[in-house]
């Protein structure tokens, strides 16, 4: 029997032969009269402790998310779509918040360690493709590099996950355009979660905003140092959820259906925002304080929900 991605490859490919047939058959120049294929969303979660450090394959991502876990420290979670790296990692497990930030996609596969046994029946009810380690044993593997539990790696070409090209930040409304009037330059931003902290400082000869964790440079596996073209904080609710960790820490929710403030970071300036999200199907928007669509620089963004 066919698999969901199977189907969804399948759809994707349908949807860019219609394109073409249509854009041949389209005389008027008008441009494209029916929907571009949508994004096949691989979302992986991954480790941020210091034990955990550098990641591998971050730096491909197209939106790299990131959230408050037990403990007040942070974990990310990474959404590849237009481009895929050989390995990412280090993989950990999922939670709750995962589940309705991936509601934005269609039906993304969420690749994971793990989960709380409390959680997996969420998991498997969620419209994605959940790929822990039990369901593709080849596509993952530990590395003898670090200690378990952050030695654990994915290797999406076995999956397989057949990507669109299309970027996941596009096909969820994210707009990559000039940015709007206004702004006031900023030369840095500090996020700190009850025992975590965040810097994003703008580098000019770089059009980025380099990464720093916990006051030190934050740097991929490659070398390279993490920096994000467009950086978001959203100011959302954070509230004990009913799961709990190994060790009895309360897991936080942060709620992401809803409507709040952001701060964009952008081309050296920071710009005052809103977000507003109605349902969990519906994808997040973003807007300026006069209410125009917000626009984002070129490159990956990065989405860090900041606590009320």
């Amino acid at each position: 029997m066919p698999t969901s991605r199977t189907k969804r490859s399948a759809a994707a490919a349908l949807a860019a032969l219609t394109l073409a047939i249509t854009a041949a058959c389209d005389s008027s120049g008008g441009g494209r009269t029916t929907s571009a294929p949508r994004a096949d969303v691989l979302a992986v979660k991954i480790d941020n402790v210091a034990a955990a450090r550098p990641p591998t394959g971050l730096e491909k991502a197209d939106i790299v998310y990131v959230e408050q876990v037990e403990a007040g420290l942070s974990r990310i979670l990474a959404a590849y779509s237009s481009d895929l790296p050989s390995i990412i990692g280090p993989v950990r497990s999922a939670r709750e918040t995962d589940l309705e930030l991936l509601r934005q996609f269609d039906e993304p596969t969420l690749a994971y360690s793990g989960a709380q046994s409390a959680l997996r029946p969420s998991i498997e009810a969620a419209p994605l493709d959940a790929l822990p380690p039990s369901k593709a044993p080849d596509a993952y593997f530990r590395s003898e590099d670090r200690a378990a539990p952050h030695n654990l790696y994915l290797r999406p070409g076995k999956i397989p996950h057949a990507s669109t090209g299309v970027n996941a930040a596009e096909d969820i409304g994210l707009r990559f355009a000039a940015p709007p009037p206004g702004g006031t330059p900023v030369s840095s931003r500090t996020v700190s979660y009850p025992s975590a902290r965040f810097t994003f400082t703008w580098a000019v000869d770089r059009d980025e905003w380099l990464v720093s964790m916990d006051r030190t440079p934050a740097r991929a596996a490659s070398g390279d140092r993490l920096g994000a073209a467009t950086v978001v904080l959203q100011y959302v609710d954070v509230q004990p959820s009913s799961f709990r960790d190994r060790g009895g820490n309360t897991s936080p929710f942060s709620a992401t259906v809803g409507s709040g403030s952001a701060v964009v970071l952008r081309d050296g300036k920071s710009y005052d925002a809103a977000w507003e999200r109605n349902t969990a199907e519906s994808a997040t928007g973003f807007t300026t304080k006069d209410g125009e669509p917000m626009t984002f620089a070129t490159g990956q963004v990065w989405i860090v929900l900041v606590p009320n």
